[in-house]
């Protein structure tokens, strides 16, 4: 099958193009947003092939997987088709509502041609979507292999642009917590989180946009992931440390009492709870390594690409 999409997510994009069909990604001069084209960070198969934004017409999709409420737009100015009546069309819900949740009505919500597909069963709770039908594909993860070692004693913590999102992902909770163990920050625009939050650098190491060959090797190599989110859909860098057998402490919010399992790691709402158990960690490396074991078992076995490229081609063969 020819399947349409941009390039909006490239985690979980990167996923999703593990499976059979072609993936036509679309591609402009700028490479902005509308037009990003194939990652260059991940590794994406022979299958997925850029297409100019001029010659979407000619690429003849079979379906379209829209991400964005943009991209209804883009489908209809350049194929010159309306989605989920000329075309065949999902549209993937990435994100947890925003502002008033009894006003958080989904933008498909007035429509009943395109289903709405969840991330996770929470994003399905939390969204308004009207008369759209709707179902949940759980996350799948590319498996980067059991790589810890947890020799640093130290809590990996990955997150883009912290200093923006503030609240949103729980960055105002790294100070109290980068006293009870040193932090390790991965993301995008994490520099000068340090200083933004008066932490000592001693106390608070900034790893701003590390190559995504090597991520995974220095996240592993610290004792604990830490996951501080308030507010976010399930994180895939979450997925990805329990995949790498790293034992969590979590922020008892949104998906991640239902990622995280008892045994796992910690989850809880209580910041003493998430202290304690970070200081534990730290202190007791054979029970750290015990629990992330348990952690990886736990991801593959939910979060494994198989289950997630079966339930996908399971949907896109309803859909079409």
């Amino acid at each position: 099958m020819r399947v349409l999409l941009w390039h909006v997510h490239g985690s979980w994009t990167t996923a999703f193009v593990q499976g059979a069909h072609q993936y036509l990604v679309p591609v402009n001069a700028a490479r902005d947003a509308d037009g990003l084209g194939r990652a260059s960070t991940w590794d994406w198969p022979a299958s997925v092939r850029e297409v100019p934004m001029e010659r979407l017409a000619d690429s003849d999709p079979e379906l379209v997987v829209l991400q964005r409420p943009r991209d209804l737009d883009l489908v209809r100015q350049w194929l010159r088709q309306e989605p989920g009546r000329d075309l065949p069309a999902v549209f993937v819900e990435h994100n947890t509502p925003r502002g008033d949740l009894g006003k958080a009505r989904h933008p498909l919500a007035g429509r009943c041609d395109i289903p709405v597909v969840h991330v996770t069963h929470f994003n399905e709770l939390y969204w308004d979507t009207g008369r759209a039908p709707t179902t949940v594909i759980e996350h799948g993860i590319c498996d980067p292999g059991y790589r810890y070692s947890g020799e640093l004693p130290r809590a990996a913590v990955a997150v883009n642009e912290p200093i923006r999102r503030g609240r949103i992902t729980g960055t105002d909770l790294l100070p109290r917590l980068s006293r009870t163990v040193a932090l390790d920050v991965f993301g995008m625009r994490v520099a000068g989180l340090g200083r933004a939050l008066g932490v000592p650098p001693d106390r608070l190491v900034e790893h701003d946009d590390p190559p995504q060959s090597t991520l995974h090797d220095l996240m592993a190599a610290r004792r604990v992931y830490l996951h501080p989110v308030r507010w976010t859909s399930l994180g895939l860098s979450l997925l990805e440390a329990m995949h790498l057998g790293m034992p969590v402490v979590a922020v008892a919010a949104t998906e991640a009492a239902e990622a995280v399992p008892p045994g796992a790691g910690v989850v809880s709402a209580r910041i003493d709870v998430l202290e304690d158990a970070l200081r534990e960690l730290i202190g007791e490396p054979q029970r750290a390594r015990g629990m992330g074991w348990q952690a990886r078992q736990a991801a593959l076995r939910r979060y494994g690409l198989p289950r997630f490229l079966g339930d996908w081609d399971q949907l896109l063969k309803e859909v079409t």
